[in-house]
């Protein structure tokens, strides 16, 4: 996650997302550097995304500006809206009241903790 200011544009910060994120694990052997696809939304849809994207041999999947979506995708993205349905539960996270980024991030770290927390089998 990289929190930015209200009035910066997503697609801004899209590549040091990208870069940032940890190898794969899943497979036994050798861990995948990166995924295979980004899935995103509109709000990153930048020619000069889609060429780094492609240069970091992950598939772009972002529909253009204008188009009504990602067709055949709704799986997918609903993953992506349930997770931030998820945050928005805890009602400090749904609009950013803090001043100091710290304790923000701190706060949706331990949101995030505290949602696979509920959704792990009790098993464990």
């Amino acid at each position: 996650m990289i929190t930015t200011g209200g009035n910066i544009p997503d697609v801004t910060q899209a590549i040091a997302l990208v870069d940032g994120i940890r190898p794969v694990r899943g497979r036994p052997g050798r861990p995948r550097r990166r995924f295979e696809a980004l899935l995103a939304d509109k709000g990153y849809d930048s020619h000069a995304v889609r060429e780094q994207i492609t240069a970091r041999r992950i598939m772009p999947i972002i529909p253009r500006r204008g188009t009504t979506g990602i067709a055949r995708l709704g799986k997918l993205r609903y993953v992506v809206e349930q997770t931030i349905s998820h945050l928005h539960q805890f009602k400090r996270l749904a609009i950013r009241w803090d001043k100091h980024l710290d304790i923000h991030d701190a706060l949706v770290s331990l949101a995030c903790a505290l949602i696979c927390h509920r959704r792990l089998p009790r098993s464990c």
